[in-house]
């Protein structure tokens, strides 16, 4: 990509999708395309078709789509589905029937089996079920990596797909029907220490094995693959890094603050025994991740503080 390129990141005042521009522009890109959902609804097939004629582009980042943790995708596994589904068949296919250059959608580790090998190499999508609890968002996102794939493979198109590992970093969601593990276990953390309670629940064993990257990686990795990655296979964006929930709960205690004891509910799913991806292949093509989860997790801590105190 050019500096001067004309390039529509979708989803951008997303948590990936704020990262993505705030990296762009740090790198000198200067001609930004961005749309607000209250400016462009992406589930809307015609109006996407007009934008992307009207604007066309040169290169296209699609980060956009209805993001959520457990209890969000367990409770509207439909909308999950639906949404991501016409906003994955919307961006690809009108960016293609425009002439985009290049595109690359950004798809998501629950996309694995739930039983899945570890660590995950790229060539086990499909090669069993989903986790349950995620399976509508999964679903969507798989079709979304394959479009790309089928794209190329038939038309010969530059578009591709990544996987990032679990996403965390500024602008992370707080909503606590919403939210991830990270910003939940913040907000939960930080609310036991005002209240001066002994003690917090921590959904499930506790024993499942995780690994995040921070928004700001996932950012630097999406251009890089813009400017280095033209495969049909998607490929994996991680930091070779796993912690169990468990040991990611005492982190945030410890830089909350929080001076209490964690108790476990072992009624509450834990969802995929262990997800850890493989990112040889990004790694070998000279790309590393570069913030430490503790760094990310104070990082965030203290943006969340400040906006509730401003």
């Amino acid at each position: 990509m050019n500096k001067q390129d004309k390039i529509y990141v979708a989803g951008h005042t997303g948590l990936v999708g704020s990262g993505i521009v705030n990296e762009l522009k740090k790198q000198g890109y200067t001609n930004l395309v961005l749309r607000t959902h209250g400016e462009l609804d992406l589930t809307d097939q015609k109006a996407v078709e007009v934008f992307l004629g009207e604007e066309k582009p040169d290169y296209v980042i699609v980060a956009a789509g209805l993001v959520g943790g457990i209890k969000a995708n367990s409770a509207a596994p439909a909308d999950f589905y639906y949404i991501n589904m016409q906003i994955a068949n919307n961006v690809i296919w009108s960016s293609f029937k425009y002439e985009v250059k290049k595109l690359l959608y950004l798809g998501s580790a629950c996309m694995y089996p739930r039983d899945c090998a570890q660590p995950m190499k790229e060539k086990m999508i499909l090669s069993g079920y989903p986790e349950s609890t995620n399976e509508g968002y999964a679903l969507a996102k798989i079709a979304g990596t394959r479009l790309c794939t089928y794209l190329q493979r038939q038309y010969g198109v530059d578009y591709i797909s990544a996987i990032p590992a679990n996403a965390y970093g500024l602008g992370d969601c707080f909503d606590p029907d919403k939210s991830h593990v990270i910003p939940a276990l913040i907000a939960k953390y930080q609310k036991a220490k005002e209240q001066c309670v002994d003690k917090v629940i921590l959904w499930g064993t506790g024993n499942a094995k995780r690994e995040f990257i921070n928004t700001r990686d996932i950012a630097s990795a999406s251009v890089f693959l813009m400017n280095n990655y033209s495969n049909e296979e998607t490929i994996n964006i991680g930091t070779d890094e796993e912690v169990t929930i468990k040991e990611l709960s005492e982190m945030i205690k410890k830089i909350v603050g929080f001076e209490g004891c964690i108790e476990c509910d072992i009624s509450k799913p834990d969802g995929m025994p262990r997800r850890i991806l493989d990112s040889t292949k990004i790694h070998e093509l000279g790309w590393k991740a570069s913030v430490p989860l503790c760094e990310g997790l104070e990082e965030l801590y203290k943006d969340y503080m400040g906006k509730r105190d401003a």
